[in-house]
């Protein structure tokens, strides 16, 4: 799939947490207040373009779902990451959270008593 631009994934976690929405109730839970009704509807179209999102018409309106699940998506955005910048290894990457301690000694404990009971 095509990668989502920033404002694309914004609407994504905003269209997780409404189910589906019309294109004012996406505009009602953005941040930023300065975008207008017509460009908040474009980035929707952009994103049923790259297969994201679908709708369901009501005339000539229409709501919007989103098609991929949040845990889809956090899978093939953790592979991505991986890849890009930490030479595809896990290690690399929680290694890297280690150092810059956005990850402590108990959660790394967790972790491994995680994969400890998947043996």
């Amino acid at each position: 799939m095509e990668k989502l631009t920033n404002k694309e994934e914004e609407i994504l976690h905003i269209l997780w947490k409404l189910e589906k929405a019309f294109v004012k109730d996406v505009l009602a839970e953005i941040e930023e207040e300065n975008l207008h009704y017509n460009t908040v509807s474009t980035i929707i179209r952009n994103m049923e373009e790259k297969g994201y999102v679908g709708h369901k018409a009501y005339g000539k309106t229409h709501q919007y779902f989103p098609v991929i699940s949040k845990e889809v998506y956090r899978k093939q955005f953790m592979n991505t990451a991986s890849k890009k910048f930490f030479d595809n290894s896990y290690k690399n990457m929680v290694s890297f959270f280690a150092k810059e301690e956005k990850i402590s000694a108990k959660e790394l404990r967790e972790i491994l008593d995680l994969i400890e009971k998947k043996k």
